[in-house]
């Protein structure tokens, strides 16, 4: 029998990503989700996938957004809890300010057709004792924030540097701690809340999602291919089932995400994301029982599973 591995999917939207970036332009909302959605429905259709989507909630209430959880709801998927604004620096906000984001974003999926969501992800991998204490009296199942890498100081160098504005960069992305989270599913001691953390390839602790492949697949398609295998081969030494996390900036050009420019991958055609996303669904599917994350967390919950302290995951 296969081991289980998930594949998720973060909604983050343009407008998103230009705030992050410091980019006025932001503020008229721009939106690739028509562009993106579709797309990435085709694919995980033509993989026979049942993923989990994070959705943000200010994207929940407007029309495209609210079209795009009607059709990920309709093709089975998950839909789970991506804040409502989408602020990476969640991690800064008071107990009441994150009650408010989950809150919020968990009421704008549900007016949207999609069921009341159970699991939860940080923008920007942000996760705190706060946020988990919200997640537990909230019913939430499971929190999915967590990236154990340690090049989190490095990747909020390369934002700082290239972003219009740093407000709120200073701690971006956490620091190289977070190398210390376990690499697999465990339960948070005290308010039971199963964490099931963004794969980073055994023993290395280097990012395997997406953006990193693509960036690799932009300097050598054969570097990508072979990175990746190199990851799974060690999943499956180290006994760790994948989580891997996809965005849509994975299937777009960069003339269908105007401004983000910037963003690791951006310069690999559209045509040639898409069929670099349908190799790697293809080799976890070969290697791994492919699932969503709240599948994933249904069947690991029953094992027993390390604890971690809460104050921990700051």
């Amino acid at each position: 029998m296969k081991a289980v591995a998930s594949v998720s999917l973060d909604l983050d939207n343009l407008w998103a990503y230009l705030r992050t970036h410091g980019d006025p332009r932001w503020e008229s909302r721009p939106s690739f989700l028509p562009s993106a959605v579709p797309r990435l429905l085709d694919v995980f259709g033509e993989h026979r996938l049942t993923t989990t989507v994070f959705v943000v909630g200010a994207d929940a209430e407007r029309d495209d957004g609210a079209e795009a959880v009607a059709s990920i709801t309709a093709a089975g998927h998950e839909i789970a809890n991506h804040s409502f604004w989408h602020q990476p620096w969640l991690h800064r906000f008071s107990a009441e300010e994150v009650e408010k984001e989950v809150m919020r974003a968990e009421e704008a999926i549900m007016a949207a057709g999609a069921p009341r969501p159970v699991g939860f992800r940080g923008p920007g991998y942000s996760v705190t004792p706060a946020l988990l204490d919200v997640l537990a009296r909230r019913g939430y199942r499971y929190d999915a924030s967590v990236l154990p890498t340690w090049i989190g100081p490095l990747a909020r160098a390369y934002h700082n540097r290239t972003a219009g504005s740093t407000d709120g960069g200073e701690d971006l992305f956490g620091g190289f701690g977070k190398v210390r989270a376990p690499n697999t599913a465990y339960r948070w001691r005290d308010n039971g809340v199963i964490e099931l953390p963004v794969t980073t390839m055994p023993l290395l602790r280097v990012p395997i999602h997406g953006a990193y492949l693509l960036q690799l697949h932009q300097i050598s398609p054969r570097l990508a291919r072979g990175y990746f295998r190199t990851a799974l081969r060690l999943c499956l030494a180290r006994n760790v089932s994948p989580s891997l996390l996809l965005h849509p900036t994975d299937v777009l050009s960069g003339a269908e995400a105007p401004g983000m420019e910037f963003f690791p991958g951006m310069a690999v055609p559209g045509a040639a994301k898409v069929e670099l996303l349908g190799w790697v669904l293809s080799l976890l599917r070969k290697h791994f029982d492919v699932v969503g994350t709240g599948e994933h967390v249904e069947r690991v919950a029953g094992s027993r599973l390390r604890e971690r302290d809460p104050v921990a995951c700051g």
